[in-house]
């Protein structure tokens, strides 16, 4: 079973986390990220909403008129950190990676939960 269906994680430079927006994320300070073993990689996650063409029904707050606007297909919710190209993680595949020597030490695997 797929967990998380629509959250996806990036990793970013650890030397990038003044630039997260927190409003647009899950996490909800720089003293709640997790931080690879060297502490050069930290991550985020976010949930994305993946939508069609859509129709919808409005009204303008100053005339009065009814507007129909066309909302575009796309995917929606990626945090303005991301960049095209960057990998975006599945609940899968986040859990892989953060098992690896790169995210824990084998002594203690919690130890580098926040730097």
């Amino acid at each position: 079973m797929t967990h998380f269906i629509n959250r996806r994680w990036l990793i970013i430079p650890a030397t990038a986390v003044e630039s997260i927006n927190f409003d647009e994320i899950l996490e909800n300070s720089l003293d709640t990220l997790r931080y690879s073993v060297d502490g050069t990689k930290t991550f985020i996650k976010y949930n994305l909403v993946e939508t069609t063409e859509t129709e919808v029904e409005t009204v303008n707050s100053e005339t009065g008129e009814k507007l129909i606007v066309t909302v575009p297909a796309g995917i929606y919710g990626r945090p303005n950190i991301y960049q095209e190209g960057m990998k975006e993680y599945t609940h899968e595949e986040i859990l892989e990676l953060l098992s690896t020597d790169e995210w824990n030490t084998s002594d203690n695997p919690l130890s580098n939960l926040t730097k």
